[in-house]
C-alpha cells in the first residue's frame, strides 16, 4: 500500500496541471475548482448513496432509529454523501399539502435526517421536486394550479405556467431559508448539505427540443443562486443528450425527453452535472454483456464531456441492479457497481471530472415495504457491501494524499515567509 501511494502520489506531482491544491482555511461546504470538487481546500471524492425515505420515516419520531441506523451502517462502510427527497407534495403525509403551506411534522423529520447526517459526517444533496406522481410531483404542481382556475393541458405545463412556477419558486424559498430546530442553523448556512437538485429526474416530452427544459433550468438555477450563494446546484439530470450535440444522440438508450446533457448543464447556475444508469431497464431487452458494454460506454461518454466539453465535476447520482431483473444473481449486481466505481476510481486517478458514485438504494432493517428490488441493507453482510466498502476506502486514500500534498504546500509556504521576513505573497508599496 506504501508503494502505490508513492507511485499515485508522483504521478499527481507529475500532472500538476491537472490540480491545483488550495490551501485556503475550510468551512465545511463542498466546492468546485474547475473539475474538481474541494472540500476544506482539498479535491474531494464521495463514494455514497440514495435513501429517498428517509424524511418521510423521520417524520414520526418512533421510527427515527431507523433512519440513525442507516446513517451509521453507511458510514461504518465509508459512504460520505447521500441524496433525498426534501419535497412531498400533497396527498398522504406531505411536506407541502398546499402551495405554501407546510407540515411541520414532516419538516421536524427533514430537521432531524440534516442532524443525524451532520452527526455522522454525512453531506446531503437534496432534491427539491419531483418529475414522477410519485410524492406529488410536477402532476400535483399542475393540478394546484388548474384548482387556481388555471387552464393547463399537460403535466409539462410544470415548466410553462407561471403560476406554477411561482408555487415552486415559494417552495425553494421555504427549504433554503428553513430553520433547523436540531442544529440551530438555516438549510441556506449548513454545510452538512452538499448540493440542491432541481428536480428528480427532469423530462419533458411534449417539448423534444429541449428548449423548455433548457429555459426552465436557466431561471430556477439563477433563483436557487439569488438565495444561497453558499451551496452546489445541480440539475438532476439521467444524461441523456439533445440536439446541442447530434452525433451524441446514438450513445441514448432509445429516450427522447426533452432534456440536453451538454446545454443544460452549460447553464451558469450549474455547478455539476449528474448521470443515471440503469442498463437493466434502459436495455432490458439485451444480454448482461451488452448491458454492461453499454454501461461503460454511457459513463465513458459523459465523464469525458464533463472534462472537456462542460469543464465541470460530474457524479453518477443513481444506479443500481434488481434483484427482480431476469436470470439475477448478486454477482450481476457486483459486476454493475465493480463496473461504476473502476469508471471513478480511474477517472480520479487521472485528475478526471468523476466526482462520486450513488447508488439506488440504501435501506435498513425494518425498512423491507421500501424494497424495490435495488434496496441494499449494509448490515446484512453480502458481497456488494464489502464491494461498496472498498470503493469508499480507495477514495479515501485518493483523498488523503491530496491531504498530504496540502500540508506540504503549507509548509513551504510557512518556511518561505519565514526565510524572507513575511513577505511572501503580501503586496508591495501603497
Amino acid at each position: 500500500m506504501k508503494h502505490f501511494a508513492l507511485v499515485f502520489l508522483f504521478a499527481i506531482l507529475v500532472h500538476q496541471e491537472c490540480f491545483h491544491v488550495s490551501v485556503e482555511a475550510g468551512d465545511g461546504f463542498v466546492r468546485t475548482r474547475g473539475i474538481h470538487f474541494l472540500l476544506n481546500g482539498n479535491p474531494y471524492y464521495a463514494n455514497g448513496f440514495n435513501a429517498y425515505w428517509l424524511m418521510y420515516t423521520a417524520s414520526d419520531p418512533s421510527q427515527r432509529f431507523k433512519v440513525s441506523n442507516a446513517f451509521r451502517e453507511a458510514a461504518s462502510h465509508g459512504l460520505t454523501v447521500a441524496r433525498t427527497w426534501a419535497f412531498s407534495d400533497g396527498g398522504y403525509r406531505p411536506l407541502q399539502y398546499s402551495p405554501g403551506f407546510y407540515n411541520e411534522q414532516m419538516f421536524k423529520g427533514l430537521d432531524f435526517v440534516i442532524a443525524e447526517a451532520r452527526k455522522h459526517g454525512i453531506k446531503l444533496i437534496l432534491s427539491l421536486v419531483n418529475n414522477y406522481e410519485s410524492f406529488g410531483g410536477k402532476k400535483q404542481y399542475v393540478n394546484w394550479a388548474r384548482s387556481k382556475g388555471q387552464y393547463l393541458t399537460s403535466d409539462d405545463d410544470f415548466f410553462r405556467s407561471p403560476v406554477v412556477k411561482g408555487f415552486y419558486k415559494n417552495h425553494i424559498q421555504t427549504v433554503l431559508n428553513r430553520y433547523n430546530i436540531f442544529t440551530g442553523i438555516h438549510y441556506k448556512d449548513d454545510p452538512t448539505i452538499m448540493a440542491w437538485e432541481l428536480m428528480n429526474e427532469p423530462r419533458c416530452t411534449s417539448d423534444p427540443s429541449g428548449r423548455t427544459i433548457q429555459a426552465w433550468i436557466t431561471e430556477m438555477a439563477s433563483f436557487v443562486k439569488s438565495i444561497d450563494r453558499n451551496h452546489l446546484l445541480e440539475a438532476g439530470l439521467e444524461g441523456f443528450y439533445g440536439q446541442s450535440t447530434p452525433q451524441r444522440k446514438r450513445l441514448n438508450p432509445g429516450f427522447n425527453i426533452g432534456t440536453d446533457f451538454i446545454a443544460n448543464n452549460r447553464v451558469p447556475g450549474i455547478d455539476f452535472a449528474t448521470v443515471h444508469c440503469y442498463p437493466d431497464q434502459w436495455v432490458s431487452s439485451s444480454n448482461e454483456q451488452y448491458q454492461l458494454s453499454f454501461l461503460n460506454n454511457w459513463l465513458s461518454a459523459h465523464f469525458l464531456d464533463a472534462q472537456y466539453a462542460l469543464r465541470k465535476p460530474i457524479m453518477v447520482a443513481e444506479f443500481g441492479k434488481s434483484f427482480k431483473d431476469s436470470g439475477y444473481s448478486m454477482y450481476e449486481r457486483d459486476q454493475v457497481f465493480n463496473a461504476v466505481y473502476y469508471k471513478i476510481y480511474s477517472s480520479a486517478k487521472r485528475g478526471g471530472a468523476a466526482g462520486g458514485a450513488l447508488f439506488w438504494q440504501l435501506l435498513t432493517e425494518g425498512m423491507e415495504s421500501f424494497q424495490d428490488g435495488y434496496g441494499i441493507m449494509l448490515g446484512q453482510s453480502s458481497s456488494t457491501a464489502n464491494v461498496i466498502a472498498q470503493q469508499s476506502h480507495k477514495l479515501y486514500m485518493i483523498r488523503k494524499i491530496f491531504g498530504r500534498l496540502a500540508n506540504i504546500r503549507r509548509w513551504k509556504r510557512a518556511r518561505a515567509n519565514r526565510r524572507f521576513g513575511g513577505n511572501i505573497g503580501r503586496p508591495i508599496g501603497n
